[in-house]
């Protein structure tokens, strides 16, 4: 066994010193040629001239004034024709699968998951498993050991002649066959609907395991350690996985986990951070001294980047037409922007829905920063969820809390605007008071956002703090049905949305 692992690690080690392209620059723009010279004879691509674009000596700057930018309501027209079954619509034949992203609020969207997007995401995976040679404390042996993979249930609900799931369920079902072997829960387990009942069979079949890595959001990865947990009745999961020594996230902050996660950990574990989506693989963490991700760029996704900045979206929810998009040759770091994606699914110029800075240009390194929709400016507040990540994490300092989860909402009471602050504790203490909090939380905002302290002193009457604990949020996430699947509850909610959260955690 270790003159395999010696082999597997070697040829890891030789496999990420390959690069397909000398810069980022130089990769997106053959993805962009490769995503329209593909898609030409869709009707997307003949409706806005893909084969003229084409013709140009500038690609991207053709691309941009002739393709308008999309939110998923713009897709959808396009996308509820492959949903239909009718083939070459925004990309090259029958769409076999489609994601179902459903957020807390609001109907479910269905995103095309073609051949080449599913392609495209195990090519990222094999991407970010190259990538483990430049953690060098990695033990020799993790290179042969198993991976638990926790996300929604393989078992997809068959529509119209296609497949429906999460993007995790539909990943995880066609998956290789030669990775089938390192691949856990395993087939059987992983179609399991119920997602108490899937953790309970996990926690049976821990100890015939040996996880080298796991990877899922970090409440349900936490609930289902746990159990295993008090299924053996160890003290720790490394006394079930002894050789436990990396475990990849996604999709929301770990920084609030990772002091539950140390109580549950025996030995060192490496956490890695990683860009899934509903639309695509579209980064990862490639190296130990940052927790930023390095964007995917000759991998059948071209970003584009609409600066966010005052007037960007409209009221809407929809990018503003007038604000010109950048490529990657143009972004700057340490400022933000809204982020496009067109891809080998068949979105053009997507709003994904999230913001995103540049820490390292030269390595197209970046982390989110928040959604546009999460975005609190009912009275000018300009509040992105960046600076309320700030302002959650120095609480949690100043006050030794563990703030796992938290929701917001302007919402009016006695007439007036106020922000309604929910925070999700660990452990929500007696000697801890409300106003305290409020005051810290309320004095870090204004300092470190101008537009909220104007707000403050004008159409922002008041704050208010409510502390409860972090089970609640699962408990919400679970009375919606969203148990196991790759779901964020929302961190600012409107009104109307607010009011039903209030009455579930009031119940």
């Amino acid at each position: 066994m270790e003159i395999i692992s010696n082999i597997i690690k070697a040829a890891i080690e030789v496999g990420s010193k390959i690069k397909k392209h000398d810069s980022p620059v130089e990769a997106q723009k053959e993805t962009l040629k490769e995503l329209l010279q593909k898609s030409k004879e869709t009707a997307f691509g003949k409706y806005y001239g893909f084969e003229h674009i084409l013709k140009s000596k500038n690609l991207s700057n053709e691309f941009s004034r002739e393709v308008p930018y999309h939110d998923y309501d713009d897709m959808e027209f396009w996308w509820k024709k492959s949903w239909e079954g009718k083939a070459d619509i925004c990309w090259p034949d029958k769409v076999d699968n489609f994601a179902v992203s459903s957020g807390t609020t609001g109907h479910s969207k269905h995103i095309p998951v073609t051949d080449d997007m599913l392609e495209s995401i195990r090519n990222a995976g094999i991407r970010q498993v190259l990538s483990l040679s430049n953690f060098k404390d990695l033990p020799e042996s993790f290179f042969t050991k198993q991976i638990l993979m926790l996300g929604s249930s393989t078992d997809l609900n068959q529509v119209k002649g296609h497949f429906e799931g999460e993007i995790s369920g539909i990943s995880a079902s066609n998956i290789p066959n030669w990775f089938r072997n390192f691949y856990k829960p395993g087939e059987q387990i992983s179609s399991i609907d119920d997602w108490d009942e899937r953790v309970e069979a996990i926690a049976k079949e821990a100890k015939n395991w040996d996880i080298g890595s796991i990877s899922g959001i970090p409440s349900w990865i936490e609930l289902m350690l746990k159990r295993v947990m008090d299924y053996h009745n160890v003290d720790s999961i490394h006394d079930i996985w002894p050789n436990l020594a990396v475990y990849t996230s996604g999709g929301v902050a770990l920084d609030p986990y990772k002091k539950s996660f140390e109580k549950l950990f025996s030995k060192p574990v490496q956490y890695i951070d990683t860009y899934l989506a509903s639309e695509g693989y579209l980064a990862t963490q490639t190296r130990p001294d940052t927790d930023a991700m390095q964007l995917i760029c000759d991998n059948g996704i071209y970003f584009e980047f609409v600066p966010f900045e005052e007037g960007s979206v409209l009221e809407s929810g929809k990018v503003n037409p007038d604000k010109k998009a950048v490529d990657i040759s143009q972004v700057e770091e340490e400022k933000e922007y809204i982020l496009l994606i067109s891809t080998v699914s068949g979105a053009w110029r997507y709003m994904i829905g999230d913001t995103i800075k540049f820490t390292d240009v030269s390595r197209s390194e970046i982390k989110i920063t928040g959604r546009t929709k999460f975005f609190l400016n009912v009275v000018g507040s300009q509040l992105s969820v960046n600076k309320m990540d700030d302002a959650i994490e120095s609480l949690n300092e100043n006050f030794r809390l563990n703030i796992k989860e938290f929701t917001v909402s302007a919402v009016k009471e006695n007439g007036e605007h106020i922000h309604h602050w929910y925070l999700g504790l660990e452990e929500v203490k007696g000697d801890i008071k409300n106003e305290d909090i409020k005051i810290h939380l309320d004095n870090h905002l204004k300092n470190s956002n101008k537009n909220y302290k104007v707000a403050r002193d004008k159409a922002l009457k008041d704050v208010k703090v409510s502390l409860i604990s972090a089970e609640k949020f699962l408990e919400w996430n679970d009375a919606n049905k969203h148990k196991g699947g790759q779901v964020k509850m929302a961190k600012v909610m409107k009104e109307e949305d607010f009011r039903e959260w209030q009455e579930f955690v009031e119940d």
